[in-house]
């Protein structure tokens, strides 16, 4: 039984390096504004790449980093977002067997669920760190997705506190907007507080913004202090979001339970 479910876990781990491959794929033709049709090419001498230069993570690693063709060098955001992908899926994978240990209809609507969400930050994450931008197509098919699946799975939660709270997050960040004129976050933080309030709900929602906002300030303050950024620099905003919305997605009610705990007489 041991090996059946390790060779679970390998299965899962390989999916998540193919769908990282593809997020990089995805996150290429999006700074192009290429179609997600047709062969993938190299991005410096733009030629079609064969099945033995994209496999995950053994292709970087076999051609030390370059170019098959033009020897250019290669990003390391291919394996890194590769193996990102394989790890997420791999915890999403491990964390689910343990709240949801029957295999239903359920588990696998949630499963898929997650491994979507995850994948949709994934790209929002990276495209905002280098572009500072949000892909909207990215943001709207995720927003449209967590709507169904929360109307499918909890409509209760959903229509008397997620609905609520993603909208009431967008607002909160949207006079921090208006008031900095854009100087403090970008519109797109508006629209990505939208979807993250859908998938968290309230209280869980207060832990990520907070969280956010604490990832931010050790982050920036580290950069500020190595004096690779400075005081009035701008910063995107996205990153800490999702890495904020990740811890409480899995830990959010144990970390406010024993937050409140410590309070409790």
């Amino acid at each position: 039984m041991d090996l059946i479910f390790l060779l679970f876990y390998i299965i899962v781990f390989i999916f998540g390096l193919a769908v990282g491959s593809f997020l990089n794929s995805l996150i290429y033709r999006l700074e192009n504004e290429k179609k997600l049709s047709g062969r993938s090419v190299c991005p410096y001498c733009a030629h079609k790449l064969s099945w033995c230069d994209l496999v995950p993570v053994f292709s970087f690693l076999f051609l030390v980093g370059q170019c098959r063709y033009c020897q250019k060098k290669i990003s390391w955001q291919y394996p890194v977002v590769e193996i990102s992908t394989g790890l997420m899926f791999l915890f999403i994978f491990t964390f689910l067997n343990s709240q949801l240990p029957t295999y239903n209809l359920n588990y696998f609507v949630n499963l898929a669920f997650l491994f979507y969400i995850a994948s949709s930050l994934l790209v929002i994450f990276v495209y905002d760190l280098k572009h500072s931008l949000i892909p909207d197509a990215i943001l709207f098919w995720a927003i449209g997705l967590t709507v169904v699946y929360q109307l499918l799975t909890n409509h209760r939660f959903f229509l008397f506190n997620s609905l609520w709270v993603g909208l009431a997050a967008s607002a909160f960040f949207a006079v921090i907007f208006f008031i900095s004129r854009g100087a403090w976050m970008g519109f797109g933080d508006v629209k990505l507080a939208v979807l993250l309030g859908f998938i968290l709900g309230f209280p869980n929602v207060l832990l990520g913004v907070f969280l956010a906002f604490l990832f931010g300030a050790i982050i920036g303050g580290g950069l500020i202090i190595l004096g690779k950024k400075k005081l009035k620099s701008q910063m995107p905003f996205a990153p800490f979001l999702i890495a904020g919305t990740f811890v409480p997605m899995f830990w959010g009610k144990a970390i406010i339970y024993w937050y409140i705990s410590l309070f409790a007489f």
